[in-house]
């Protein structure tokens, strides 16, 4: 009879671990850290700058309340009439019908395929273009009559000039978003007995938003450095407009005058961004594989509580 050997088995040999050493990534970050200190210093340092009138403009009166509500006031504006007019455009290029198919199409063909900057120009120049807009009976009697060169109306042709870029644009993410749900999502929903307008609203977009959500943060971040363009309608009353077209031309100071822009534009886009990140965070709430805080403490006491677990 053969013995059996029933003594454990020999642990394994240990293997000294040596960690990896990455000197050039070391290099790297010194040469960067480097040419950034000189660069710094040669700026705070180069009197072309005139750090003196940019602490004096920085927080001006004018540039305030003015030209940085203004440009406020033009990417919200904006930005919801471009939402509103994307989400029909994506319905339309999502539907059946051919027709609505078409317009969507040669819509986003126009407005993806021209310059912005173009566009502002033109807007900018409908008051010239119809002088005067009647609504009335053909060869008949006129029932109402406009005369748009009469108007001071600069600062809605900026808004529509923008909005009607943008949406073509929004139209894009809004559809990708859709099409991004699988179909059986709406098919189940529509199985429990959902009709489509709720199916939609608490099945296709929650999921959905997840895709829309990053690109239109990129989007509203877009459209508030592209209100510097309004000057094209011309609008000169923005945040762009009114430091270096106002008070550079008055001051012949352009360079401090547009480091106070650069400094308001990066302000108002650092606390778009913090918006931006606690959206995603919230509609990516499920999708993730990563547990939060909050579920990995609630995870170790529910282990606690069931030590089998």
């Amino acid at each position: 009879m053969t013995d059996v050997d029933t003594s454990p088995p020999a642990a394994p040999a240990a293997i000294d671990a040596v960690p990896l050493r990455h000197p050039w990534r070391w290099v790297a970050a010194v040469v960067i850290i480097v040419l950034v200190a000189l660069f710094l210093w040669g700026a705070a340092t180069n009197p072309a700058y005139r750090w003196s009138v940019f602490r004096e403009y920085l927080f001006n009166e004018r540039v305030l309340t003015v030209g940085l509500l203004n440009t406020l006031q033009l990417t919200v504006y904006s930005m919801v009439l471009a939402i509103v007019l994307g989400v029909v455009l994506a319905v339309m290029r999502l539907s059946p019908n051919p027709i609505f198919k078409a317009v969507s199409w040669v819509y986003l063909w126009i407005f993806r395929g021209t310059p912005i900057y173009v566009q502002l120009v033109f807007w900018g120049l409908i008051p010239t273009i119809y002088q005067n807009i009647r609504l009335g009976v053909p060869f008949g009697p006129t029932f109402f009559q406009l005369n748009l060169q009469m108007l001071s109306i600069p600062f809605l042709l900026a808004i529509l000039g923008l909005a009607l870029n943008e949406a073509a644009y929004m139209a894009e993410i809004i559809r990708a978003g859709i099409s991004s749900v699988p179909e059986g999502q709406l098919e189940a929903s529509t199985a429990l007995g959902m009709p489509w307008g709720m199916a939609m609203r608490r099945t296709v977009l929650p999921q959905a938003m997840r895709v829309i959500i990053p690109p239109t943060g990129n989007e509203v971040i877009s459209m508030l450095k592209t209100t510097s363009l309004v000057t094209a309608v011309p609008f000169t009353l923005d945040l762009y407009g009114i430091t270096s077209r106002e008070i550079a031309a008055r001051t012949f100071e352009p360079v401090p005058l547009l480091l106070v822009a650069a400094f308001w534009y990066l302000v108002v886009t650092s606390v778009l961004m913090v918006g931006q990140y606690y959206l995603e965070r919230h509609f990516a709430r499920g999708a993730s594989r990563k547990l939060t805080t909050r579920q990995l403490e609630a995870l170790a006491k529910a282990q606690i509580q069931n030590p089998g677990m």
